[in-house]
């Protein structure tokens, strides 16, 4: 369960609210351009892009939950779980790629979403963990750049990439089935509504009621139309407010502990929530348990180098006393 959107309003950011119901080490990562990532069925990438992004580091490798390179472009794996399809073999005539590998050749190459694409519609996605005893995740992914972004799916019948023009990725159905559903919202607005029951002079009792129908609960349909029409009808000027203004977006699809159960009985949440700005290379973020936003720089960081910058998250609550 996740919610990935891309935003352009005084700045490009991307982000994410990562929904689990358990943590996976993750740490922010900045893997620097020569840092070698290898592959399981292609030959390793001495040198590419810098990037960041929340990772698992094991055996010294960053395994990307979402990264940014220094290009500009985004990519996130979000859950997908019962459509998620990978070949039980690689393919002599396909580029094979573990789905854990696909953030790193793809950020690690490619500058723009028309570059990757011409990368991925010769992919084949192969069911091969990182190591023995770590299990491989179902998943598919949004990729963007400031001119568009994409969703990357495979399924028993191939590999789809589909144009993404709401800027917008939850999970289940596949997502042909959340740009047809959000035709049945065509009538929301973030308007004063109008009366249009003709001779009744009615008027609202209350702000907010043109936008009575939006879903409100934590399905991964309802929060796709929800981060859709937060996410079109904000309004934020300069780069603090817009920052500020995609984590109020995020919040608003975020899941609270003990709201959302899975079959286990455990609380599925909004573990940690992210924001990045693309043409800086920063990536802000916050946890459950502390809502301050921080952040890490790439630049800052340092771009070349062959090890893999860590930054341990700030869990614990940050409160400001005044006096």
């Amino acid at each position: 369960m996740c919610t990935s959107l891309t935003f352009q309003k005084d700045g490009f950011y991307c982000g994410r609210n990562l929904d689990l119901e358990y943590t996976f080490g993750e740490e922010i990562a900045v893997t620097p351009r020569e840092y070698e990532f290898s592959f399981h069925h292609r030959p390793s990438i001495p040198r590419h892009f810098a990037m960041i992004g929340m990772a698992h580091m094991d055996g010294g490798c960053p395994l990307y939950a979402e990264a940014a390179n220094e290009a500009g472009l985004y990519m996130a794996g979000l859950n997908f779980p019962g459509n998620a399809w990978y070949a039980s073999c690689p393919s002599p005539s396909k580029e094979n790629l573990a789905p854990y590998e696909l953030i790193p050749r793809i950020l690690g190459e490619c500058a723009t979403v028309e570059e990757a694409r011409n990368i991925l519609e010769n992919v084949l996605l192969v069911d091969t963990p990182f190591r023995p005893g770590l299990p491989v995740a179902p998943l598919h992914w949004h990729l963007a750049d400031a001119r568009q972004a994409l969703v990357i799916e495979q399924t028993r019948d191939g590999l789809h990439i589909y144009p993404d023009p709401a800027g917008v990725l939850t999970n289940n159905p596949p997502f042909p089935f959340h740009q047809e559903n959000l035709r049945q919202y065509l009538n929301l607005t973030s308007a004063y509504p109008e009366n249009r029951l003709g001779a009744l002079s009615l008027s609202p009792f209350g702000q907010g009621m043109g936008s009575i129908g939006l879903p409100g609960d934590a399905s991964p349909a309802s929060r796709y139309v929800r981060a859709v029409f937060y996410k079109w009808n904000s309004q934020c000027q300069g780069e603090n407010q817009c920052i500020s203004q995609f984590f109020h977006i995020l919040e608003g699809v975020s899941m609270i502990r003990g709201t959302v159960r899975t079959p286990e009985n455990q609380c599925d949440m909004t573990t940690y929530s992210c924001c990045i700005h693309m043409e800086k290379g920063i990536y802000y973020y916050r946890t459950y348990e502390n809502s301050q936003i921080s952040a890490v720089s790439m630049e800052k960081a340092g771009k070349d180098g062959n090890t893999p910058k860590i930054f341990s998250l700030l869990q614990s609550p940050q409160i400001h006393w005044q006096t």
